[in-house]
């Protein structure tokens, strides 16, 4: 019996949060060109918006955005805003003792460090995105 979920065969949806316009590409791209559909926010305003109209399976979080920032509107997202499980994972230059612990404490799911290693990136967003349906399962 297979017990693994029923992952849609259709790309899924991406969220990037990141106020440095080099990350923002740079992921956008790549994933862009592995077929997911991604929309990009360059802060928390923005990103809240976007939410709006749209229910990613993933969002990739900047920590040091400008305003809000990005451990603030996990803990928002987390707490009001996100009507269906969607996985969160910290992404940041910050790689400094505790700062994983912080993202994990704030409700994100995951932390990847920056600069993102391109080569293991894709393999760990199919992770996260099962994850993600394998909690939206759990609430049917």
């Amino acid at each position: 019996m297979n017990t693994r979920p029923e992952i849609p065969s259709v790309k899924s949806t991406i969220l990037v949060v990141d106020d440095h316009p080099t990350n923002l590409k740079l992921i956008t791209e790549l994933l862009s060109f592995e077929g997911y559909t991604v929309c990009g926010a360059v802060d928390a305003e923005s990103a809240l918006e976007l939410l709006t109209k749209m229910t990613p399976e993933l969002i990739l979080m900047d920590i040091a955005l400008p305003g809000m920032d990005g451990l603030t509107l996990t803990r928002k997202l987390k707490a009001e805003v996100l009507r269906v499980p969607v996985f969160i994972v910290a992404l940041t230059a910050f790689a400094m003792k505790g700062d994983e612990q912080k993202a994990l404490d704030a409700g994100c799911d995951a932390y990847i460090s920056k600069p993102i290693d391109t080569r293991r990136i894709l393999p760990q967003i199919a992770e996260f995105i099962e994850q993600t349906w394998r909690r939206r399962q759990q609430l049917c």
